[in-house]
């Protein structure tokens, strides 16, 4: 039994194309995301107080990645909320400085 070529060439052709691989990402499960979101949360806490302050931004970007991907992303905040939020984080890193050239001093 000999099939012809053609219709195996084109139905390799239709899997190749854009349209076939262009399939939404699997959303993830509500359980899973939020244990994720409460994992990640809980390392931000850990390096927030033991002063790790990059850390605890890169652990920050991870958290909006996780909700954008499970579709729990906070709305975008006011331009107020946004400078309130800076200006906080401004003061942790400068107690954090602060703490570091103490340290550094008693060295």
């Amino acid at each position: 039994m000999r099939t012809h070529p053609l219709p195996l060439c084109l139905s390799i052709l239709m899997l190749a194309s854009p349209q076939a691989q262009a399939q939404p990402a699997p959303q993830e499960s509500a359980s899973r995301c939020a244990l994720d979101e409460a994992t990640l949360v809980q390392q931000m806490e850990v390096a927030r107080a033991t002063g790790r302050m990059l850390q605890r931004r890169q652990l920050t970007d991870q958290l909006v990645v996780l909700q954008s991907r499970c579709g729990t992303l906070a709305p975008v905040p006011s331009r107020e909320a946004s400078i309130e939020r800076l200006q906080r984080e401004i003061s942790e890193l400068r107690k954090e400085l602060d703490r570091a050239e103490t340290e550094l001093r008693t060295l």
